[in-house]
């Protein structure tokens, strides 16, 4: 259930979607804006594994193997993925569609890629963001904020945000993501998200 289309103006931003469900329960759907005017590199990224389904083969290409570091999955993207880890008044963590822990990297320039540049801060609550595990170290995992959190600017690549201002149902879907329930000692979400 993801789309992704370019609007005739303001400025490059590119449109796109998550469906996003809380166990059984379908909390609605986040609407985002990507900019690939800023950082085209991390969009394609992004893009590839949003609208990638998984391929009917049970064999994988040689270009799976390449792309990620687990080649039977490399090429799942992030339909029926998970956010693993949901911090309230922080982030909430998803995109890992290869072991659904923060551990699994993979990318569309192999198993990670380089920061592309830190144009874009996390000014605002909604800010849709590269995760990594230190400097040039992105593949497919990226994570939403809460809150505007400035201390990860120059950390972590930004290359969007929610439409939460102008899209009501991205508002509520924001807000109840925020309020899942998770374990205490590792925020991963009680129930599947």
């Amino acid at each position: 259930h993801n789309n992704c289309h370019r609007p005739p103006d303001r400025h490059q931003e590119m449109k796109a979607y998550l469906t996003i469900s809380h166990g059984d329960n379908h909390l609605g759907t986040l609407r985002l804006s990507l900019r690939p005017d800023i950082v085209p590199r991390t969009v394609e990224n992004f893009v590839h594994y949003l609208t990638t389904k998984k391929s009917q083969s049970s064999s994988s290409s040689s270009s799976s193997a390449i792309r990620g570091n687990n080649s039977s999955d490399s090429e799942a993207g992030y339909r029926d993925s998970t956010f693993h880890r949901i911090i309230p008044k922080f982030m909430a963590q998803g995109g890992d569609f290869l072991n659904h822990d923060g551990t699994g990297s993979a990318s569309i320039y192999g198993p990670s890629f380089a920061d592309e540049n830190f144009l874009l801060s996390h000014s605002q609550r909604g800010t849709l963001s590269m995760a990594n595990s230190g400097p040039d170290t992105n593949g497919c995992q990226f994570f939403i904020t809460f809150r505007a959190t400035a201390h990860l600017d120059g950390r972590h690549v930004v290359f969007g945000y929610v439409d939460w201002r102008e899209d009501e149902e991205s508002a509520l879907v924001l807000e109840k993501l925020e309020r899942v329930r998770t374990e205490r000692r590792n925020d991963r979400p009680l129930e599947r998200v």
